[in-house]
Order: C-alpha cells, then structure tokens, then sequence
C-alpha cells in the first residue's frame, strides 16, 4: 500500500473524552477483523478500496460500487422485507442492499458516495451509534442496521424521515458531503448543530431539537431554523458542507417555468 497521506486528526489529549460514548475513527489506511481497506482522494472526492479474504462479505448501500474484480458475487435484496424495504425507502435510501462477497480467492471492491466529500471509517464495539441515513456507504456483515423511526426529533436530527442505528462489533463506513469534522463534548458540555451537518452520535448521547431563536421569523431569516443541541459526553461526527444549503444555492440558476427548457414540439 502506498505511504498515508491524509488522516483525520484527533483532538488534542486534553480535550479527549474517553467514555463509553466515543467514536473511533481510524487512519485512511489499515485493516478491520479481515477486512483491508485504503481510502484515497480525500476529503474533496474520497474512494474508498476494501480488500475481501476468501469467502468473506462487505454490505453496502446500493448504488456505491464503483469497480470490482470479478471474482465478487453481488447479491441484492431487500433486507427486512418490505417493512424494511420502506423505511428505508421513506429514508431516502434504495428499498435494496447490496453484499459482495469473494470466491475462489481475496477479491477487491471500490465504493464511492453520491456526493463529493470523504469517506470515514470507524471501528464500531458493541455499542449503538445512530447515523444519518445518507451518511450510510458500507458496514462489515455482523453489524446489525435498522432504520429506526423517531417521529420529528429523528426527522430533524438527521434531515431525513429516518435515523440508521448501528450495533455490534465491526467496521463501519460513513460519508461526508465536504470533509469531516469530530467535536468532543465534556461531562455535562452542550453543543449546537445546524441538523443538516449531523453525520453520527451516540445512540445515548441526550439532545433535543428547537429553533436557533426563539422567533421562527428570526430563524428563518437567518438561514438557520432548526438545531440540535447535545449534551455531553460524548463525539459528534459533522460533515463541513450541507447538501439542502447546496440546492437553495443553485436554485436561481435552475430553468424556471413550465417546458421552459423543452423542444418546440
């Protein structure tokens, strides 16, 4: 493997909190359980090159594949049935998922988000981390996924009808639309989140959702409507670019009117 150029820097040891509610992140480079894994052309346009032994799987969110050697066997269906299937469909998410596994000899996988941004791993350990759903790109098989529905707090939390929680022991992949940003909260430390910039937290860690000000024309004027204020301790995973803010941007630029832009037929 080529010489590691970028990894997410850790905050500093002082600031560290170590609890039952941190998340490991690990170097773009390494291996999980059986798994090898590099992540390269970070944090701009990240790809993600996993490493499968014999006869081992890798679980990812349809669609994220973007190359393969041919000995990996791709298996689609819809995990959970169709109650399954909706939820993560209302999600935002494909109604399928996918699993690759190898036969015959170690096979290689290139996944890749939908979004320009990073890729992350993170080493799960039997606890539950909750994560947004279009943060979700691969997890080790023996990780447990459910689309939990949580009403308005989860729809806020994660600007999506649906949270993803995540638990077992294993390798976790997550997205970021921009690059990654960690925040560590101390014992008793509340912090605010634009809930558009959520990737992941602790799936005990408290936090409610409320308007930025308590005027909803002051919030909606400033850009900022509603928040997510946690308590620590605990880390947050913040991705550094909002995928709605994006669209709002581009919106002037868009065709206006009805056909505006269709033949003359």
């Amino acid at each position: 493997m080529p010489e590691v150029r970028y990894c997410l820097s850790e905050a500093p040891a002082s600031t560290r909190v170590d609890s039952m509610s941190d998340i490991h992140v690990l170097p773009e480079q390494g291996q999980a359980g059986a798994i090898s894994y590099r992540i390269d052309y970070r944090p701009s346009f990240a790809l993600a090159t996993i490493w499968l032994p014999a006869e081992s799987a890798i679980k990812t969110e349809s669609g994220a594949m973007v190359s393969m050697t041919p000995n990996l066997e791709l298996d689609s269906k819809m995990e959970g049935g169709v109650w399954g299937a909706l939820k993560r469909g209302v999600a935002g998410r494909s109604s399928f998922v996918s699993t690759y596994t190898a036969h015959g000899g170690p096979g290689e996988l290139t996944l890749a988000p939908s979004t320009p941004g990073d890729v992350v791993p993170l080493a799960l350990g039997g606890e539950t981390y909750n994560i947004a759903a279009s943060s979700f790109l691969a997890c080790d098989p023996g990780l447990e996924v459910d689309t939990q529905w949580g009403g308005a707090r989860s729809f806020f939390s994660s600007n999506s009808l649906f949270v993803l929680q995540v638990r077992g022991s294993g390798l976790q992949f997550v997205t970021a639309f921009g690059a990654l940003h960690r925040r560590d909260l101390q014992p008793g430390e509340k912090y605010v989140v634009d809930t558009g910039h959520i990737v992941a937290w602790h799936a005990d860690m408290p936090y409610e959702i409320h308007k930025v000000t308590k005027s909803m024309f002051r919030s909606l004027t400033s850009g900022e409507v509603l928040v997510a204020e946690f308590t620590g301790p605990g880390a947050l995973l913040l991705q550094t670019r909002n995928l709605q803010a994006l669209a709002a941007a581009l919106q002037p630029y868009l065709p206006k009117g009805n056909g505006a832009s269709s033949s003359s037929d």
